[in-house]
């Protein structure tokens, strides 16, 4: 009989399980009220910067498709 250390499981510190809703509440975070506090009309200093960005995105996703 052998044994091997992949065989045992770790064990792990025991953790609160703490809903969604109640770190939300900790952290202060809100609900969106509009789509308007997403919008960051300041996130990319440049059309290029945007352009660069989506190129990457799309390539990656071409990538993760292959």
């Amino acid at each position: 009989m052998t044994s091997s250390n992949a065989e045992r499981m770790p064990e792990w510190p025991t953790a609160e399980h703490v809903p969604a809703e109640e770190l939300a509440r900790r952290q202060g975070i809100r609900p969106i009220a509009s789509v308007d506090d997403l919008a960051r009309p300041d996130l990319f200093e440049s059309d290029d910067e945007l352009d660069a960005f989506l190129a990457d995105l799309y390539a990656s996703r071409r990538a993760g498709a292959a």
